[in-house]
């Protein structure tokens, strides 16, 4: 299923032409005015197309044989918009769930998209005086405690970065396991964003921007990779991006980081249980928590929550500093170290990072729930 967004360069994406124009007109200002990523307008951009879709069928204003999927919500005008109800909103959720097979948080985040669009029709422009999904409940969620490694995984992961590029990839490691940061996090980030204070900027959800303390494991393998980026002679002079190819000296991609991490993953054993870069920033919390008693709100400044109840599955209220949490953790003292590098490679054999298929750098965003048309 097609969306507007390119999954090489996700900071770009063409016109809202298969959506309706009011949809079109919202989601422009969720990214130019509220300042959402595209990854995220291209969620509200997925959930909308597909509910003017279902109306336009729940309406018969289309041919019954043909696949929602195929349906044409392009010329969606104002009327159409304005009859929604409260009972299309739950038609549609029930569609969702029995028809589309979506679990509750997908519903929930179908629903929050309409909610949200909705209330700029109302709040904003002042088109409609009633907002159908005033009503709608937020399908109850289930709660559930992240999935982590134990810290002998978490050193096992370490001990075994066997790649091409060690220092690259045994930086990754370290970032993911010390500071907790979302994979998009990870891979946006620029040579100029380590400071010289010891903090690294990250730029979150919502370009939200947040400094996080760099301990000594963070520092050592920031400057084995800087000492070796610096060697490669492909790298140009304005490439900013810290994570680069050695064979392009361009910035790798957020798949690219995905297979190198199960990569890691495989060599020490603990493929095949569930571990993902997700999992490894779950585990930086817990381990935070576990070991240091950090306290809930600098933890949820670490990872960027924008809520503390998100937080609270890590960890309660404590009195530790920002400092102290990135000291807390035991992966805090681990360095990088001397290792022969790996034979080189038969032609069959290699797989650099330019290789990978479209299939593979599309798996991400069609993997993520807002980047399926579900």
């Amino acid at each position: 299923m097609s969306t507007y967004i390119d999954s090489r360069h996700p900071e770009e994406h063409g016109d809202y032409d298969d959506c309706p124009d009011l949809v079109a007109r919202y989601l422009k200002d969720s990214e130019v005015i509220r300042g959402r990523s595209p990854r995220t307008a291209n969620g509200y951009y997925i959930d909308l197309r597909t509910f003017f879709r279902f109306l336009k069928q729940r309406r018969k204003l289309v041919d019954a044989d043909i696949p929602l999927d195929e349906i044409d919500c392009s010329d969606v005008g104002l009327d159409l918009i304005r009859s929604v109800t409260t009972t299309d909103i739950y038609e549609f959720l029930y569609y969702s769930a029995r028809q589309r097979g979506n679990a509750p948080a997908t519903r929930a985040r179908k629903l929050s998209s309409l909610k949200g669009f909705y209330h700029y029709v109302c709040n904003k422009l002042k088109l409609m005086e009633v907002n159908p999904t005033d009503d709608v409940d937020t399908p109850a969620l289930k709660k559930s405690l992240p999935k982590y490694l134990s810290l002998s995984e978490g050193m096992d992961l370490l001990e075994n970065v066997n790649t091409d590029f060690y220092e690259r990839d045994y930086c990754i490691i370290t970032l993911f396991l010390n500071c907790g940061m979302r994979l998009s996090e990870l891979v946006n980030i620029d040579v100029t964003d380590i400071r010289e204070d010891g903090t690294i900027r990250i730029i979150g959800k919502g370009n939200k921007e947040r400094l996080v303390y760099l301990n000594n494991a963070c520092i050592s393998s920031l400057t084995s990779l800087l000492n070796e980026r610096a060697k490669l002679q492909n790298v140009a002079k304005d490439e900013k991006a810290l994570l680069v190819s050695r064979r392009t000296g361009k910035r790798i991609s957020a798949r690219r980081v995905q297979q190198i991490v199960e990569a890691c993953l495989q060599s020490a054993g603990l493929s095949g249980r569930g571990y993902s870069p997700h999992k490894l920033r779950h585990t930086a919390a817990t381990m935070m928590y576990q070991n240091g008693n950090v306290d809930m709100l600098a933890l949820r400044e670490i990872l960027g929550h924008a809520h503390v109840s998100t937080t609270e599955i890590y960890t309660h209220l404590g009195t530790k500093s920002l400092k102290e949490a990135a000291e807390a953790s035991p992966f805090a003292s681990v360095k990088p170290t001397e290792k022969t590098r790996p034979a080189a490679k038969t032609a069959n054999q290699k797989k650099d990072d330019s290789d990978l298929r479209p299939a593979d750098l599309n798996q991400e965003l069609q993997s993520s729930p807002e980047g399926k048309d579900e």
